[in-house]
């Protein structure tokens, strides 16, 4: 088999954008006629210029390559420009590459990626979504408890078995810092009410991105130890493990980081400062699905578990559902709801969602197709905005109010 062609589609998300403000898909072509998908989530550059850059890594990496060189590919990119070193962007581009290469050798095989690495271990995934509290007009309202309870248990009757929330406040590009006690007051709020709510019948995920110093995360965790969550998420920022071992070694809650990580260099550092005994990466940024697959490995190694992120399109979701289901090791899988709206709207047939559980589908390759009326309807986004976006403004001890990104001017 030969790829001769590669198209990518930057495709804006409506309001209220869950999944972010865009998803950049990426498809492959053979000259057998065999086509396959991928999805980069990388957040670091505007969409034209990461349009330029999957053409770039294409043309000289895979273009005219076989498919099945699924090794060959990452050294190669990996090593792109005397590098072998974890650059964000690269890694997304050739993330979404390496997916689509998967994506053609299971149809060309006419199975599912997950018996092409390992075979399937789980019939079913079990799945955590967050919490979109909206209030009377249909806006999200992550701020009000009564309605984070009123949404924790429509999702418990949905079926979910683990809820998110993220209460601490706002992560800004000057984190981490020291929590103000309101903040900490209201994150222990929150986790007491959605306990008392849910009872045992769904785990507590306490998010957070990095907003913290360890310092602070660990006078936070001594807070919400009593409601027993299942884990304190990216409680510093990414990029010094020992720092956040420090605060796993300061709490019983279980520590989970690795959305903004890439390679397996790097959480390969993490578990053997014991910084993290769940690895949340995504496998849109973090190298494709090999790439996890030794992830998975490292993590077994230690006895830690997996838990995919995805806050991007059902692509990546896709990826991630092949991996966790090829995984002895596999705890659970990020859901966006139960994959409905615009995740589905995208899709030809949606992602299987079930009483709380994905259902990985038997279709070759990553089981999806693009519903391509629906993508070119929604493309080329023409904002400005990236994909997410931290707040500029310095934490305010008083003033604890994200940016409202919608007031920000496109242009």
């Amino acid at each position: 088999m030969k790829i001769v062609s590669c198209e990518t589609y930057v495709v804006a998300t409506p309001p209220p954008h869950v999944g972010g403000m865009y998803w950049i898909f990426l498809k492959l072509g053979t000259a057998c006629g065999v086509e396959g998908v991928g999805e980069v989530y990388a957040a670091s550059f505007h969409p034209q210029v990461m349009t330029a850059a999957i053409e770039d890594v294409f043309d000289r990496y895979l273009k005219d390559k076989n498919p099945h060189q699924i090794e060959r590919l990452y050294r190669e990119a990996y090593s792109s420009g005397f590098t072998q070193r974890p650059d964000l962007t690269l890694m997304g581009v050739l993330s979404g590459l390496e997916i689509a290469c998967w994506d053609i050798v299971g149809k060309a095989l006419g199975k599912p990626v997950y018996e092409l690495i390992g075979g399937k271990v789980h019939d079913k995934l079990r799945s955590y979504t967050y919490l979109y509290p909206s209030d009377a007009r249909g806006n999200y309202d992550y701020d009000n408890v009564e309605l984070a309870v009123e949404c924790a248990q429509e999702n418990r009757a949905l079926g979910f078995t683990a809820l998110k929330f993220d209460p601490a406040g706002p992560y800004t590009a000057y984190s981490g810092h020291m929590l103000s006690l309101e903040a900490m007051a209201k994150s222990a709020t929150f986790c007491q009410r959605i306990r008392e709510a849910v009872g045992n019948d769904c785990d507590l995920l306490f998010g957070t991105h990095g907003q913290m110093t360890p310092a602070a995360a660990i006078r936070l965790a001594k807070r919400l130890e009593p409601f027993d969550p299942l884990w304190f998420e990216e409680p510093v920022p990414p990029g010094q493990s020992e720092a956040m071992a420090r605060v796993a070694d300061n709490t019983t809650i279980p520590i989970a980081t690795g959305e903004r990580l890439t390679t397996k260099y790097e959480f390969h550092d993490l578990l053997t400062h014991k910084a993290a005994s769940i690895l949340q990466m995504n496998l849109s940024r973090v190298g494709g699905i090999l790439e996890g697959k030794k992830i998975a490995a490292l993590a077994e190694v230690h006895y830690a578990q997996i838990a995919p992120h995805v806050y991007n399109g059902p692509i990546g979701a896709a990826a991630s559902i092949q991996l966790a289901t090829a995984t002895p090791n596999f705890l659970i899988q990020e859901s966006i709801g139960t994959w409905e709206g615009f995740h589905a709207d995208v899709l030809e047939e949606k992602i299987e969602w079930r009483d709380g559980y994905i259902i990985p589908s038997n279709k070759p390759g990553l089981g999806v197709e693009l519903d391509m009326a629906v993508v070119r309807e929604h493309s080329p986004y023409s904002g400005r905005r990236l994909h997410l976006s931290m707040d500029p403004k310095p934490y305010d001890y008083k003033d604890q109010s994200a940016t409202d990104w919608k007031s920000i001017p496109e242009k």
